[in-house]
């Protein structure tokens, strides 16, 4: 695994070029894809500046920024990853703001599973109809860790456990699902809405997990142009995307 994250290192430093002519490096987690590709677009219409955004599960792209990965930009779906960047002194602990949060959802191909009523007496495996749960991987990237908790507190996850594929990411998920490779998913609400192959059968009780927030700052290596878009960002504009692609500007949900 390490050498897998130096190698990503060593290939975005060499994508990017160096610090005198690099464009500012955005790591993002990977349910914000819709919306970031939209408020970088915006960006370069309105700056001429281009942005670098690389996406992934929150854990792998703060362990690369642990190793040593030049971004600029860390945009989590979990505040645990970014407190594990800022007790490690690699934020401008100033600059975090939550930016958005998020409501967890369950989904099937369209035409597929009925609508589900998630209780303790839900039969998720029966449901399933011999396939499997596609989940992010539950024990490190947010969307996994979420939807385990849930299930937990339900009272399911002992009878679900053994039939669950995880992913690397919360878009991966929501390709298994999409292609008809997994016939349930837990992913956002707001990737739910990216995908029109796939269909709500049930959202979450917020309740039943940590609250979902997605936390954002400046690394200690940002310069002004990263600055400048993180401006952008956290932004009128910024919110304008985010509000679009369905991403609650409320943290607390509502």
């Amino acid at each position: 695994m390490r050498s897998l994250i130096v190698a990503c290192i060593i290939g975005i430093w060499t994508t990017t070029g160096g610090a005198a002519d690099r464009a500012p490096v955005v790591f993002a987690a990977a349910s914000l894809k819709t919306a970031l590709d939209r408020i970088a677009s915006d960006y370069f219409n309105e700056t001429g500046q281009d942005i670098t955004v690389s996406y992934a599960g929150s854990s792998v792209l703060a362990r690369q920024i642990e190793y040593g990965a030049p971004a600029d930009i860390f945009v989590s779906a979990s505040t645990d990853w970014m407190d594990h960047l800022a007790n490690r002194d690699l934020l401008r602990t100033e600059s975090r703001i939550d930016l958005a949060s998020n409501r967890l959802v369950l989904i099937a191909p369209i035409g597929g599973t009925d609508v589900i009523e998630l209780t303790p007496d839900t039969d998720l495996v029966g449901a399933l109809n011999s396939g499997r749960l596609a989940m992010a991987l539950v024990s490190a990237v947010p969307a996994g860790i979420y939807g385990r908790e849930a299930f937990v507190a339900l009272g399911l996850w002992n009878s679900v456990a053994d039939h669950v594929a995880q992913t690397d990411n919360v878009r991966a998920t929501l390709r298994l699902v999409a292609t008809g490779a997994a016939p349930l998913g837990v992913v956002y609400a707001t990737d739910a809405e990216a995908d029109p192959r796939v269909q709500v059968v049930a959202a979450f009780d917020e309740q039943l997990h940590s609250p979902i927030r997605y936390p954002a700052a400046l690394t200690k290596r940002a310069g002004s142009a990263a600055t400048d878009f993180f401006v952008f960002l956290t932004g009128p504009a910024g919110h304008a995307q985010l509000s679009g692609a369905g991403f609650l500007l409320d943290v607390n949900g509502s």
